[in-house]
């Protein structure tokens, strides 16, 4: 939480990221803006699903932004979530 010992201009957003509860909590108490949740389609260690992330996101009520795996095919399954928008690196190259 060191960050907040620091000033930062008026505008700045502060963003973190997270996978579980206990790390939305975290992120909580370091006062970020915007969550990234994560992984919301990858398959890894840390594989949400459609189900779990909205368990998770109904957690919080800071701006949840959904990451991991998101392609054209399963965007549409967004609107399913309550999510203030969705980032990836391979949806973008």
């Amino acid at each position: 939480m060191d960050h907040l010992s620091y000033s930062y201009k008026k505008n700045f957003k502060i963003i973190g990221s997270a996978h579980n509860n206990k790390e939305i909590k975290i992120k909580e108490l370091q006062k970020v803006d915007v969550i990234f949740l994560s992984s919301l389609f990858k398959h890894n260690n840390n594989y949400l699903g459609i189900n779990k992330f909205k368990l998770l996101s109904n957690l919080t009520k800071k701006k949840i932004v959904a990451l991991g795996g998101i392609t054209n095919k399963n965007k549409k399954k967004l609107k399913l979530l309550n999510c203030f928008g969705f980032a990836g690196i391979s949806y973008f190259e």
